[in-house]
């Protein structure tokens, strides 16, 4: 009978994904496997693993072998300070998308401001920005009933009850109010991009990367929109392709904005533009 690995040797079989980040993939999945912290795979390195525990960590490194993004494999990512629940039916938080939320929060906005997260997914930019401001009033939107199911359960996880909820397209569903800032992470990849047969997006939602018209559709709408559901010098914030910042400007610019700029991400790519709109 084969001995049991021990936490050591269980880290040790990260060599078995390609991935850059293995050491860390495997960590993380070897905590979901035993249900405790990484602190503890560090405390316990000789501590044999129950053969129930090893058959599932086997498991999910074999996964995460082919491909499969670790978010998906445990169910939950970190954002910004959240620990937010995933499914394939959402976007897993990036980290870069956290400049999006750092932007916002430098803005002048006011003390009771009004945002408006449009395509919020897994609830991630409109629950940080909660988080930061209790006495913000945070309103976010997705076009699918269950993404909203999984973001109301990350608000409640959180305690964030000044949060809520909408199932709409964009703004289709949405009551006709106006707010101080309008965020947005919208789809902006183009659907022939080569990037979508690559890495983890070959597991992640569609509806949530790929957008017409050269991964600008959903932008243009959003853009078109906005002025409507903006207060007078209100922004509109949002992210996009690393190569798109020019076209995102013009859509903004030829729309009435104002203060049209863009910043970068934490790689150093201009991922995001925002704009005013004029009084």
């Amino acid at each position: 009978m084969t001995a049991p690995l021990t936490i050591s040797q269980a880290l040790q079989l990260s060599d078995r994904l390609a991935d850059a980040s293995r050491t860390l993939d495997a960590q993380l999945l070897l905590a979901h496997a035993l249900n405790c912290s990484p602190a503890y795979l560090r405390t316990w390195p000789e501590k044999a693993l129950a053969a129930a525990q090893q058959d599932h960590y086997l498991s999910l490194l074999d996964q995460r072998a082919q491909g499969h993004p670790v978010a998906h494999l445990i169910g939950e990512q970190a954002f910004w300070t959240l620990n937010l629940e995933v499914s394939p039916e959402t976007l897993i938080p990036r980290a870069d998308t956290e400049c999006l939320v750092e932007q916002a929060l430098l803005l002048d906005l006011p003390e009771d401001a009004h945002v408006l997260d449009l395509g919020t997914g897994t609830g991630a930019i409109a629950l940080a920005l909660a988080s930061e401001h209790k006495e913000w009033k945070v309103t976010a939107s997705d076009f699918s009933a269950q993404i909203i199911a999984l973001a109301e359960r990350n608000a409640q996880r959180h305690a964030l009850t000044h949060v809520r909820f909408f199932c709409s397209v964009w703004f289709d569903a949405l009551p006709l109010e106006t707010y101080d800032l309008i965020i947005s992470n919208p789809p902006y990849i183009a659907p022939n991009d080569a990037h979508l047969s690559q890495g983890d997006l070959r597991f992640e939602a569609q509806t949530a990367l790929v957008a017409d018209a050269h991964g600008l559709a959903d932008i243009q709408t959003i853009v078109a929109n906005a002025p409507g559901y903006l207060k007078p010098n209100g922004y509109l914030m949002l992210e996009h392709g690393y190569d798109q910042a020019q076209a995102v400007q013009t859509i903004m610019c030829d729309a009435g904005f104002t203060a049209v700029h863009s910043e970068k991400d934490y790689g150093g790519n201009v991922r995001l533009t925002m704009g005013v709109r004029p009084a």
